[in-house]
């Protein structure tokens, strides 16, 4: 019987890295059903990945056994509760990592360090190191913001199409939390676009009066993650900015090797 193209590349890959086809292929599937939003069918499935429908089945059969994906009633699969469980386990762990990378920002810059993740349509706050100042900004890990106002959420949206931010506005609304927030999509998409040319974002007086926030998204991320320094706008001037973005910047791809070094000891780095 003749041999799938998906199913050539994948026994390459797998040869090649001395990995497990049917495990690279269920996290494969997960993924794609975390990318179509979280619910999906088998003849979606089969269209995006390229395997047959039969191989398909049988690897969802599994994950469904094992908690990690349910069948609906409408016969579609969608990701199963075992998986939250996973996913606040590995952003405990990604909160450790990046915290001796927080506190170097803090010593540099003297401002407050924060890391978050998009979640859903959400910034989540994963880590915090404070500043030593007695005027300081804090931020509860946990937090959840709607990115239209912060610093982070532009840097974690800036790499999304137009049409992804949009539909996620939609779905947000676009509160006022203060008289600076930015309200309209074409206001977002062209901050977004400021974001992408001068690499950092700027949270003005936006999320908090008084308050200034500048944030990078970490490259090459695992999931989309930006981190940022904040700090009152009497501290957190023009002039202060063009020292803080390039330091911003440096531990954002230290942080960035460190999340992606595959069999490495993140802890130490």
């Amino acid at each position: 019987m003749p041999t799938s193209s998906a199913s050539t590349t994948d026994s390459a890959r797998s040869a090649a890295s001395g990995g497990v086809q049917s495990l690279e292929r269920a996290f494969d599937l997960l993924e794609r059903m975390a990318d179509a939003g979280g619910e999906v069918g088998l003849s979606e499935l089969s269209a995006s990945s390229g395997l047959p429908l039969p191989t398909i089945h049988r690897l969802m059969r599994t994950l469904v056994v094992c908690g990690y994906v349910r069948q609906q009633a409408n016969r579609r699969y969608a990701l199963g509760p075992r998986l939250i469980r996973l996913g606040e386990s590995a952003s405990r762990l990604l909160g450790t990592w990046a915290r001796p990378h927080l506190a170097r920002l803090v010593e540099e810059t003297g401002e407050t360090a924060n890391m978050a993740l998009l979640d859903g349509d959400e910034a989540v706050y994963v880590a915090q190191v404070p500043s030593k100042h007695s005027m300081r900004m804090f931020t509860e890990v946990g937090r959840r913001v709607l990115p239209h106002s912060t610093g982070v959420g532009k840097a974690l949206l800036a790499g999304f199409p137009p049409e992804d931010v949009r539909a996620l506005l939609a779905r947000t609304g676009m509160p006022a939390a203060t008289d600076r927030t930015i309200t309209t999509p074409e206001g977002f998409l062209a901050a977004l676009e400021e974001v992408r040319r001068q690499g950092y974002a700027v949270d003005d007086n936006e999320q908090e009066i008084g308050v200034r926030c500048l944030a990078v998204p970490v490259p090459d991320s695992p999931t989309a993650a930006a981190i940022s320094i904040s700090g009152p706008a009497g501290r957190v001037t023009e002039s202060a900015t063009e020292k803080i973005v390039p330091v911003l910047q440096q531990v954002a791809a230290e942080l960035s090797a460190v999340l992606t070094a595959s069999g490495g000891t993140p802890a130490s780095a």
